[in-house]
Parts: C-alpha cells; sequence; structure tokens
C-alpha cells in the first residue's frame, strides 16, 4: 500500500478525533470545578453567630455553592443559590451565563478597573480565538476532501497548515483561558473572586481542573499531530508523482535507429548522404551519363 494512502487515513482519523474533542471541550462547562464544603461552612456559622455578612452570603451568593465552570456558564450540579438569572441548562442542570459585555449596552465597564478590563478582553479574545481555530479546521476539511480527490501534494499541504494554524489558535485560546483563571484568582478585587472570598470560604473551598479542560489540551495536541500527518501524506503524494512521471519518460522518449544496428544484423550501413543528386559535377552525381 502507498504510503501517502496510509498516511492519509490517519491523518483523516486524527483530526475528527482533534475536532470532535475540541467541539466537547467548547461546548460543555466542565473546565473548573470548586467544591465548597458548606456542611463546615454551616457550622462555622452556628458556632459563630456574630457573623452575620457570612449568614447572608451563605445563602444568596453563588461562590458559596459546589459549581462547574465552563467557557459560557457556571452551573450547579447539586445546590443552588437563589439567583434570577440561574436557568435549566440542555443537560439538566442549573446554570448561569458568564458575561463578556458583548454588546455593553449599559456601558457597565466603564466602573471597571485596569485589572478587570483586562479579565474582559483576554475571554473575549479566548472566545474569538477557539471560533477562529474552528473555522481554519472547516476549511481545512473542504481542502483535505479535494485534496484526497486529485491526489494533490498542494491541497494536502494546504490542509497541513490549515490543521497547524487551528492548533495553534486553539493552544492561544487555551493560554487566554488560563490568563483569565489567573486574573480572577490572583489579581482582580471584588466579593465574587478569590483574593475577597471570607477565610472560612477559603479554607472550605478546593479548586481543581475538571474533564473538559483536559479534553480541550487533548484536542490541541491531536490537531497537531494531524498537521503532521498531513504534511507527511503530502511529502509521499509528491514523491509518488515524480516516480510517476519518471516511469512515464521512459515510455514517451523515442528510440532512433543507428549505423551501428543495421552492422550487426548483418546489412550494411546505409549511406550518410544517399542520392540521388542532380547537379553538374560528376563528383556529386551517382551515375555517369
Amino acid at each position: 500500500m502507498p504510503c501517502s494512502a496510509v498516511t492519509l487515513s490517519l491523518a483523516t482519523i486524527t483530526g475528527i478525533i482533534a475536532t470532535a474533542l475540541l467541539a466537547i471541550a467548547f461546548s460543555t462547562d466542565n473546565w473548573l470545578y470548586t467544591e465548597v464544603k458548606r456542611a463546615q461552612i454551616q457550622q462555622y456559622i452556628t458556632n459563630h453567630p456574630e457573623q452575620s455578612h457570612i449568614v447572608e452570603q451563605f445563602t444568596n451568593k453563588y461562590y458559596y455553592y459546589a459549581r462547574t465552570q465552563g467557557l459560557f456558564r457556571i452551573c450547579y450540579p447539586r445546590d443552588r443559590p437563589q439567583r434570577p438569572d440561574i436557568y435549566l441548562s440542555p443537560v439538566e442542570t442549573y446554570c448561569m451565563n458568564i458575561d463578556y459585555f458583548i454588546p455593553d449596552e449599559e456601558n457597565q465597564t466603564r466602573l471597571f478597573n485596569d485589572d478587570a478590563m483586562a479579565r474582559v478582553h483576554m475571554g473575549r479574545s479566548m472566545i474569538a480565538l477557539f471560533i477562529v481555530g474552528f473555522l481554519a479546521i472547516f476549511t481545512a476539511f473542504w481542502t483535505g476532501v479535494v485534496g484526497c480527490w486529485k491526489r494533490s501534494p498542494g491541497n494536502i499541504t494546504a490542509t497541513a497548515i490549515l490543521m497547524l494554524l487551528a492548533c495553534l489558535l486553539c493552544a492561544g485560546g487555551m493560554g487566554l483561558w488560563h490568563g483569565v483563571e489567573y486574573y480572577e484568582k490572583e489579581k482582580i478585587i471584588g466579593e465574587e473572586y478569590y483574593q475577597q472570598w471570607s477565610n472560612v470560604l477559603k479554607d472550605n473551598s478546593i479548586i481543581s481542573y475538571d474533564w473538559s479542560y483536559v479534553v480541550a489540551w487533548v484536542g490541541v495536541g491531536w490537531s497537531l499531530v494531524s498537521a503532521i500527518l498531513f504534511s507527511a501524506a503530502a511529502i509521499c503524494l509528491r514523491g509518488e508523482r515524480m516516480r510517476e512521471e519518471a516511469m512515464n519518460m521512459q515510455y514517451l522518449m523515442p528510440v532512433y535507429p543507428q549505423k551501428s544496428q543495421y552492422a550487426y544484423a548483418g546489412y550494411p550501413a546505409p549511406a550518410a548522404y544517399p542520392g540521388p543528386y542532380y547537379h553538374g559535377s560528376q563528383n556529386y552525381a551517382p551515375y555517369n551519363y
């Protein structure tokens, strides 16, 4: 079997896997999981009734509840706060949207400090990079189909470049997601952000990466593998085409007879300048008049 067929098959399979993993990660809400030990916090409130502000937050604020966080939503697998913006998601969990202020109709961002605005811009750019990455994969699908149909090294090379571009764009989106996470935990000051949480909430909360985050990085890795395999397939196709052209040239090159062929066959070699010539001089005429 030609190496181009094997590498093209493997590249297509890995490309499909990468696309599926990135799509699953992009659309699910399990990037971060925050486990809040509400029983311990409730016991602390019972032992310290003077902490009245914690009692109110314990009931109404979302960050006192166990939750999962994705790119677009914050969801509550168990208990949920009493908020009007919480709705039932398609996967039967109660969620609320993450606001990127697109568009900012009420100009709410005018009150944000530099760190808060940096977080908003990184969040918007993160979503944009993922969307452009999916557009690159969609374009790579069509160039790959044409390349396989025509066995064109140029189209397969374009597919490899587009898959590499998608890999870099999605990796950039992952990097910006980490930037948003860092700003929310270490830089931004506000009651819903980690720096201003109460000590009892910090002591009874565990933040960890969830399965959607792992799936996203695996998808980025598979897209890189797919780009490498498409590049290898293009090299194989180019080599196979060069060999085919060399074989075809052997059949197309004409073969001219030589004088030695006649001598070896037992026939006299033909004259270099066969006559007759009709000139006035006998030096050129084969017959004497």
